[in-house]
């Protein structure tokens, strides 16, 4: 049966992190910490209060840190119960009271869109959230996915992006979209291009870590060939349906950080530091 609601939300976490090389020989960079939480964290958070509580990861070889944060540690907890330190895991505890987790592994490192694909034993028929960790949002009022999923009750037939205007000198860092304006920050794509060079680049509009997609994609990404570096990108893919008017794109309200790069990583810290 068709829903128009979000329960299901895949978190792609089986890249190297190459960018945080020595650290992500052994960490996963997803498991980095913003302040003394990490990453994947603040991701599921957004997600619950979407209104989720089915979370789909996708993780690889060296990732099994991944499951044990998000399960019971009984000795540690039996060693801080009843001591002033026993707050400390009440915000991980209530993550995981709240939903269910599942994983599979991507087994070769063939792009977003392939590992979107792995993650189709885990989501099935229904649409779902994607949220990329490292790219960590913050905002004062709706999270950018409960943003987005408002939008897709309304458009239940399309796939969603969060875009946000980047300098025209980084449109070779992001998925870049040309679209019409639909009503405000919202735009029906009708082309996108997976990190074009600044002088061919359409518009400064990047696509950023967070969609909304149908089921449809991943009957898309089975045939679509390998792209931009060899792999099989979602930029692709969403632009099949883009050119059957099934894409539309959010400017989203809120602040980004890209924590996949050191720069965004110590300014998140700073900025999380500083709201503490």
């Amino acid at each position: 049966m068709k829903t128009n609601k979000i329960k299901k939300c895949l978190f792609p976490a089986a890249g190297y992190g190459t960018r945080f090389l020595p650290t992500t020989k052994a960490i996963p960079k997803e498991m980095l910490p913003i302040l003394t939480k990490p990453l994947l964290q603040y991701g599921v958070e957004e997600a619950i209060e979407a209104g989720m509580d089915t979370m789909a990861i996708v993780t690889g070889r060296g990732k099994r840190s991944i499951e044990d944060h998000f399960d019971i540690s009984y000795e540690l907890e039996h060693q801080i119960k009843g001591t002033s330190k026993e707050h400390y895991l009440t915000e991980i505890r209530s993550v995981i009271e709240k939903c269910t987790f599942s994983y599979t592994r991507q087994v070769e490192m063939k792009g977003l869109g392939h590992a979107i694909l792995t993650g189709q034993t885990l989501i099935g028929d229904d649409p779902f959230a994607v949220v990329l960790a490292d790219d960590l949002c913050d905002n004062e009022g709706k999270s950018v996915l409960t943003q987005m999923t408002e939008i897709y009750a309304k458009y239940p037939d399309c796939c969603i992006v969060a875009i946000e205007e980047v300098p025209q000198e980084d449109t070779n860092k992001y998925g870049i979209i040309a679209g019409e304006l639909l009503e405000h920050n919202l735009y029906k794509v009708y082309d996108m291009v997976e990190k074009p060079d600044p002088k061919d680049a359409s518009s400064n509009l990047a696509i950023i870590g967070r969609y909304i997609l149908i089921p449809e994609i991943f009957k898309v990404l089975e045939t679509t060939p390998a792209g931009k570096g060899g792999e099989i990108q979602i930029t692709d893919a969403l632009l099949t349906l883009a050119k059957q008017g099934k894409v539309l794109a959010y400017k989203f309200e809120g602040k980004r950080f890209d924590c996949g790069s050191v720069d965004g990583f110590v300014e998140a810290t700073n900025y999380f530091y500083k709201k503490a």
